[in-house]
């Protein structure tokens, strides 16, 4: 039985050896079968580590001290004054001489102010907009083998590897891949690289000015992310000259940060935004496909060549509260998880050459574990922020439970039977909450179907919850650090997003680094008039 359900984690692969040069089958072809256990992501119930959730309670305290004091304040001020009647109220003002009164109401005025003058100032998404390359860029599956088999840098092991790969990955047949990569000759130049980042980064920004009627001389925060291409001049140096920016906007150019940049620049943004009053603020989030095509034949770094395709977005940010009638989301909260300090997961994916000296990103095997333990830790910290009270409650108490007791069930269950030892360890499993109590929506970074799934079978989601991940997966492919935006915009498109409706924005990379974004739409969002999904949004959901 125990075999049976592991079944899936099971793949296999016949292996050609070539001709055989000796024995008695000498001159005939030989092969062998290759079975390999794919390591699912770690069970979130059977180890939650308690740090991660004092640090998400930790920043709940911090943020919502005002909330517990205020409500005392005023039960006991409201106590005082109904125990009075109405002659005696205006009795007692009236013993109070003019300049105590002043006074009095100058220190309230003063605390007032200074409260909200110290509270973080609201953060508004405006709108966004996702780039759509032009039809003479779209590829079927099998269009794409054939554009790497013309290119002449693959065998035909490596080209029948990069097919079942893209088979199974969830990528339907209207992706896009720019023309570079059907070129014999290298693909990994700063021409190649400045003409896609040029194409996809103005085409993004293009449509966002126009959809929202800024004028790029009114933005004074700009933050661009690109993981692979990072030339001098920087990319966002290249948006500043291209739409003639203003000279004192403050730029940032991240690099080399993967596909959770993106939130890591809406954070940079926020805290840019916090210290500027009166601000916009436009994120930038792209990757270049064609520098990043692997021409070699290590099959760990053939994966990326399989799932990465051309896509970018543009994000319009505002502090100013005068803002809100037109805004669409409210930034609630974001946290962030770094595990680079462990070795597995800093090199789990790695950019390096391979034995012929060309350049690419290695993919170890670990990843879908490395992975699921930075998912963990991020969800635990975030749940704190989020959750209901009833699942907050339910979760720590049984978390307690598991750490105060767990030491001594487990010494009480040594030496017994087997029915002793599976009771113990089903008293101890802990709660794991229902995070669609927290969310309407989810914006699972869509890396690839196997990770969609096992993220959906650890967190108990259901296919409604990452629709938009797998359609985006499918019409799209992984277009890196903007694919949770794609997701949104198919969110919108389908208008499904209405007033008050929490949105999860979920994101991993390279380091390894797992993110989260918070948003509460303000309204409900309609079909835009701009949209990636605009032409095909009728033929979703499809059957992966």
């Amino acid at each position: 039985m125990a075999a049976s359900g592991e079944q899936h984690l099971l793949s296999t692969e016949i292996v050609n050896r070539g001709i055989e040069t000796s024995g008695p089958d000498a001159g005939s072809p030989t092969f062998y079968v290759r079975v390999r256990r794919r390591l699912p992501l770690p069970d979130f119930l059977q180890s939650v580590n308690l740090k991660y959730v004092k640090l998400g309670y930790h920043y709940l305290i911090n943020h919502g001290i005002y909330l517990a004091t205020i409500p005392v304040l005023v039960l006991v001020f409201s106590a005082q004054v109904g125990s009075l009647s109405r002659e005696e109220l205006w009795k007692r003002l009236w013993d109070y001489d003019l300049a105590t009164v002043l006074a009095s109401f100058g220190v309230f005025v003063f605390t007032l102010s200074l409260y909200f003058m110290s509270r973080p100032r609201p953060i508004y998404l405006l709108d966004f907009a996702c780039f759509k390359p032009s039809d003479d860029l779209k590829v079927t599956k099998e269009q794409f083998i054939e554009l790497a088999r013309q290119s002449g840098k693959f065998d035909e092991d490596s080209l029948e590897f990069q097919r079942r790969i893209v088979e199974s990955s969830g990528i339907g047949d209207e992706t896009y891949v720019p023309r570079s990569i059907m070129s014999k000759e290298n693909t990994s130049t700063m021409k190649e690289g400045r003409e896609e980042a040029s194409l996809v980064i103005f085409g993004a920004l293009d449509e966002l000015f126009e959809k929202t009627r800024i004028r790029p001389k009114d933005v004074g925060i700009l933050v661009v992310n690109c993981s692979i291409f990072n030339p001098t001049p920087s990319l966002s140096a290249m948006i500043i000259n291209h739409y003639k920016m203003r000279g004192n906007i403050l730029s940032f150019n991240l690099g080399g940060m993967g596909c959770s940049a993106g939130i890591i620049a809406l954070d940079l943004a926020r805290d840019m935004l916090q210290a500027n009053p009166n601000n916009f603020a436009v994120v930038v989030s792209t990757e270049m496909v064609g520098y990043n095509w692997y021409p070699g034949r290590d099959r760990s770094m053939l994966v990326p060549n399989c799932f990465f395709r051309m896509g970018c977005s543009a994000v319009l940010l505002s502090n100013r509260r005068r803002d809100f009638p037109r805004a669409k989301y409210r930034l609630e909260h974001i946290v962030r998880t770094h595990k680079g300090a462990d070795d597995r997961s800093f090199r789990c994916v790695y950019q390096e050459e391979d034995a012929q000296r060309f350049k690419g990103l290695k993919v170890s095997r670990d990843l879908m574990e490395i992975g699921g333990d930075a998912l963990k830790t991020n969800i635990t910290t975030l749940g704190p922020l989020v959750l209901p009270l009833s699942e907050q409650l339910l979760f720590f108490t049984t978390l307690i439970k598991r750490n105060l007791l767990g030491g001594k069930q487990d010494k009480t269950a040594h030496g017994s039977d087997q029915s002793g030892l599976q009771s113990s360890s089903n008293a101890t499993k802990p709660y794991i909450p229902d995070y669609k109590l927290a969310f309407e929506h989810f914006c699972v970074h869509a890396a690839s179907k196997t990770v969609l799934d096992e993220l959906q079978r650890n967190l108990e989601l259901s296919d409604e919850n990452l629709e938009a991940s797998r359609m985006t997966l499918h019409r799209f492919g992984n277009t890196s650090s903007s694919s949770i935006w794609y997701e949104l915009a198919y969110l919108e498109a389908k208008e499904k997003v209405r007033s008050g409706d929490r949105v999860w924005q979920l994101a991993f990379g390279s380091g390894f680094k797992c993110n989260s974004a918070v948003w509460k739409s303000v309204r409900r969002i309609k079909k835009p008039n701009r949209n990636p999904w605009l032409s095909c949004i009728d033929r979703y959901p499809v059957a992966l």
